[in-house]
């Protein structure tokens, strides 16, 4: 048996803004909302993987890690910082505008106004 992950739901002060904000950090399309109620603004990762975001209060900050190919890296990076948003490579310093990671050959966290951690990882150097 094959087992996929479907979506995952992450908290957020505004699901909209928060969903928007992910979507245009990492290149993917805002598809609007779904779910119970039409509540979770959704981005599509992948074929396999949406992210739900859901307004709630509090915003119990997660950790999502995601592998990318080097272009991607690129343009995450590029996106990261014409928005202005520290990065860094270590999960101890998120800000040190570093890309030199423990697990890859490249890099970087970052942690969005909601207090999630986000973290790419590129094989290519």
């Amino acid at each position: 048996m094959t087992i996929t992950l479907d979506h995952t739901v992450l908290a957020a002060a505004d699901n909209e803004r928060a969903a928007r904000r992910f979507a245009a950090t990492m290149g993917l399309a805002f598809e609007g909302f779904g779910g119970v109620d039409g509540k979770f603004a959704t981005v599509r990762v992948n074929d396999h993987l949406r992210l739900f975001f859901v307004t709630t209060d509090p915003v119990v900050p997660q950790h999502l890690a995601f592998d990318v190919d080097g272009p991607t890296f690129d343009r995450i990076l590029d996106a990261l910082a014409a928005a202005g948003q520290p990065y860094g490579s270590s999960p101890r310093d998120t800000r040190n505008g570093r890309t030199d990671h423990p697990l890859a050959a490249r890099g970087l966290l970052w942690v969005d106004p909601d207090g999630h951690l986000f973290e790419v990882m590129t094989d290519v150097p």
